[in-house]
């Protein structure tokens, strides 16, 4: 494990070294890519039978989104935890107070968010040290990073820069969208390399030597966009996690107005003190706002609709459409669908009459149609013919009948 490191610091000494120019950009591709595999490997971990360091922590994944807490040691992760749930955190002045995953639930506008107190991470992370791995492991699950920085300290830029640099490293890119590039690899043929735009930061020959070096010598590539050799190699690599993040700077009353209104102006950055419950709110509704979530309330024909249990649909996963809609009730409602009735601001009109690609807003209300015709014509494949059994009357066969009709 300790070749690998080295190799790695070795590498990123020579790129650093190496100045950019037509030269050197096959040299550095190549250079980029033995980084980025060194690095993959180095996260996996020893190939052994035995359990694996960066497994992560055992915790049940509950509510309607998850939201991890990262940040170095006595930032003020376990007070938030404690503050905005009910689960209560040992919280002490000495570092690594927390040693593993602690979850908690925050109950904000009739939908449940999953807080995970995760331990403090060290420099080096990324290199296996401390418990880098566990904590990486859980931040890929997550819907939102929180990156937790300790304002009164002095060094809240520079943590932020070093938090930032291990998760680039692993491979979670922070409020960033992959770039809109098609990447197939064929069993058979040459390297198809197409643009429908004009390439500024790579060239077709970065891409065949990128694709050299990971021993590709079949595929098809389509930009849609520009986009640099670092993006294309996560492309290659497919298993990077682009993740929104929200950069909190707690103890805030222990700085000047002139700090706190310096942080203010930085992008998706909030100030925050549990102590002198300065933006308690704030922090809530910043966090609704960075999960996307939205709640679409159900409703039965001629019944009034359900205001207390809605669907939280969120836009990361699987849309906001109708068809998520169905899904998360039940899939067997994507067969019988015919249309949905809306009422709420994602329509002109209400109520008004849409299809499954339609987009849902928040606290909008549905109402799912069937289609009123046989049976067999509507499930050709027998996914609702539970009903037909052998030790069950015609009399039973025709109530069930009618009741999937319905």
């Amino acid at each position: 494990m300790s070749t690998l490191v080295e190799k790695i610091k070795d590498i990123e000494k020579e790129i650093s070294r190496t100045q950019i120019n037509k030269a050197t950009m096959s040299h550095l591709c190549s250079l980029r890519a033995k980084l980025a595999k060194y690095r993959t490997e180095l996260l996996a971990g020893p190939k052994t039978g035995g359990p694996q360091e960066g497994t992560g922590f055992d915790v049940e994944k509950v509510g309607d989104a998850r939201v991890a807490l990262i940040g170095f040691p006595s930032v003020g992760k376990s007070t938030i935890l404690s503050t905005f749930t009910a689960t209560k955190s040992e919280a002490a002045s000495y570092e690594f107070t927390t040693l593993t995953c602690i979850p908690g639930i925050i109950d904000y506008k009739n939908t449940r968010i999953q807080l995970l107190d995760l331990p403090g991470i060290i420099e080096g992370a990324s290199e296996g040290k401390g418990r880098g791995r566990q904590v990486i492991g859980v931040a890929k699950s997550c819907d939102l990073i929180l990156l937790v920085v300790d304002a009164g300290s002095g060094k809240a830029d520079r943590q932020r820069q070093l938090l930032e640099h291990e998760l680039d490293v692993v491979g979670i890119r922070l409020n960033q969208r992959p770039p809109n590039v098609y990447f197939k690899r064929k069993k058979d043929g040459n390297v198809s390399i197409s643009a429908s735009c004009q390439l500024v930061n790579i060239t077709e020959t970065d891409v065949k030597q990128l694709l050299h070096e990971y021993k590709i010598h079949s595929a098809e590539v389509l930009f849609r966009e520009d986009c640099t050799i670092d993006q294309f190699i996560d492309i290659i690599e497919g298993n990077r996690k682009y993740v929104r993040c929200l950069y909190v700077y707690n103890k805030i009353d222990m700085t000047s107005i002139e700090e706190c209104e310096r942080v203010c102006s930085m992008p998706h950055t909030m100030v925050l003190s549990c102590q002198m419950g300065l933006n308690h709110e704030a922090f809530k509704e910043k966090l609704w706002e960075y999960l996307g979530l939205t709640r679409v309330y159900t409703k039965k024909q001629g019944v009034k609709p359900d205001f207390d249990d809605p669907l939280v649909l969120t836009h990361g996963r699987h849309g906001c459409t109708v068809e998520a809609a169905c899904k998360q009730v039940h899939k067997s409602l994507l067969v019988a669908f015919d249309y949905a009735m809306i009422w709420g601001s994602s329509v002109k009109h209400t109520p008004q009459r849409v299809g499954l690609k339609h987009t849902l807003h928040d606290e909008d209300v549905i109402q799912i149609v069937k289609k009123k015709t046989n049976l067999k014509e509507l499930d050709p494949h027998n996914q609702l013919q539970a009903w037909k059994d052998p030790k069950k009357s015609k009399a039973q066969h025709r109530k069930e009948k009618a009741k999937l009709k319905t």
